[in-house]
């Protein structure tokens, strides 16, 4: 079994109990003040990613057989992360009232960086080793926040308007699911995404207060970067800071990727996994909501998102088929007629029984507890 350290408490009660360190992985740690504990262990089959070492360290670690990952300094983001990123991180060095602010962020800075190397090609096998080091960290991060939670996720257009009814309503169900445990996800950008983790921020507060801050961000409906859509989101954190009912404090987990990052992720989700690879990222968060996802209305994105759950289902490549939830009956049978032919898809197979198209938040409801009741049972 392969133990992780992510934190120096963690490594110290280790050593504590006196217990091998084979096949152990350190994460991102500034180990040089352990090092005459270490030196006094086998580092037989030990990986250390992105750590500090001192070099009498390094070379006890290498002639143990050790693999050793060193910090990449020539990237402006770290390569081995222990833990999914904060907004308060990504958006550190933006300022409310400075438009500009946004670009000397941390997130605004890795999507300069991303774009001056080639974004979704880049030809420096320096920066394409980073970038999938960078991603298989995500993914280790996803695990460790996802283990043991009821996902659900909400897929819809980034131009989704904040004062559009939809919006509201994808809030409106985001909320009553977190208040009921569920871990919501979105992809984590602007539009139908972002109302997703509107609606887990509030999900402890009252459906006025919603729809107060809702009110609040529709002064900027859709982003552009001129308009104030970050400083209306930080006027609305900071009206209603985050909420708990007594024993929980609620989280939503968005998922971005640096491939849009013309647009910012949502402040409002508490955990964010933003990647580099764009099909890795939407592949896996079809994959962890494995109590349902819901569709709202969206374009193109959408559609892809929409059939490459349905393949998931379809050929039960995550353990169990799970709820396609379409919301918006005209959109997705007229606007965009979507949902006729998945049905025809579905004919024969288990999913089908999961396919739901509605306009009604409580109907959606139902059939996301109705499934988690029967997986339970």
């Amino acid at each position: 079994m392969i133990t992780e350290f992510h934190t120096l408490t963690d490594l110290d009660a280790h050593l504590a109990s006196e217990k091998p360190l084979h096949g152990s992985v350190f994460q991102a740690l500034d180990l040089r003040h352990h090092e005459e504990q270490l030196l006094r262990y086998s580092l037989h089959k030990v990986m250390f990613l992105g750590c500090n070492l001192t070099p009498s360290l390094i070379a006890h670690a290498l002639n143990s057989g050790a693999c050793i990952f060193p910090t990449l300094d020539y990237v402006p983001y770290a390569a081995f992360r222990a833990h999914l990123y904060t907004p308060e991180e990504l958006f550190a060095g933006y300022e409310m009232g400075v438009a500009d602010s946004y670009h000397t962020s941390l997130d605004g800075r890795v999507y300069q960086h991303f774009s001056e190397t080639g974004k979704g090609e880049p030809q420096d096998i320096f920066e394409s080793l980073a970038r999938r080091l960078h991603d298989h960290s995500m993914n280790d991060a996803l695990r460790d926040k996802i283990k043991n939670r009821d996902v659900v996720a909400i897929m819809g257009g980034h131009s989704m308007l904040r004062d559009n009814p939809a919006y509201l309503e994808m809030a409106r169900l985001s909320a009553a699911l977190t208040a009921e445990g569920y871990l919501m996800t979105s992809g984590g950008g602007p539009g139908a995404m972002e109302a997703t983790h509107v609606g887990a921020w509030f999900a402890h507060r009252s459906d006025e207060e919603l729809q107060d801050g809702v009110n609040m961000l529709s002064a900027a409906p859709l982003y552009t970067p001129t308009d104030p859509w970050l400083d209306t989101a930080a006027a609305v954190k900071e009206k209603y800071p985050l909420q708990g009912n007594g024993y929980r404090m609620p989280d939503s987990l968005g998922i971005p990727t640096w491939l849009y990052g013309h647009e910012p992720p949502s402040m409002f989700a508490t955990d964010i996994a933003k990647y580099f690879a764009n099909s890795v990222r939407e592949d896996g968060l079809l994959a962890i909501a494995k109590h349902g996802v819901v569709f709202s209305p969206g374009s193109a994105g959408t559609i892809q998102e929409i059939f490459q759950d349905a393949a998931q289902n379809h050929y039960t490549t995550y353990e169990h088929a799970s709820p396609m939830i379409f919301f918006g009956t005209e959109y997705w049978t007229q606007t965009k007629p979507v949902y006729p032919l998945l049905a025809q898809l579905a004919e024969g197979r288990g999913y089908k029984d999961w396919l739901m198209i509605t306009d009604s938040v409580e109907e959606a409801l139902a059939q996301i507890r109705k499934f988690s009741a029967q997986l339970k049972a």
